[in-house]
């Protein structure tokens, strides 16, 4: 899987937290993890991590997952800032 920093816990090295709508898409259309790994060239594990906000996607995984459902990436995606940006 790609990504820096943490991104294997949901974070970037910044910490900068991203909970992912994915899942929800998904669902909504009807299709499988499986099926969206297939279509997307990537790894099923990385569509299951990511539902599970165990990893933050590169941008370009981003991209193409925004693509595919016809949305934008802030529809699939949000941004949690760290504490400290939150003051």
């Amino acid at each position: 899987m790609q990504g820096s920093g943490s991104g294997m816990h949901g974070t970037w090295g910044s910490g900068i937290r991203m909970k992912s709508r994915l899942r929800m898409y998904r669902e909504r259309y009807d299709i499988t993890q499986r099926h969206l790994a297939r279509d997307l060239k990537i790894a099923r594990q990385t569509i299951v991590a990511i539902e599970k906000g165990h990893y933050n996607p590169s941008l370009e995984i981003a991209f193409r997952l925004a693509r595919y459902f016809g949305v934008a990436i802030e529809d699939l995606f949000i941004y949690e800032p760290p504490e400290w940006m939150k003051t």
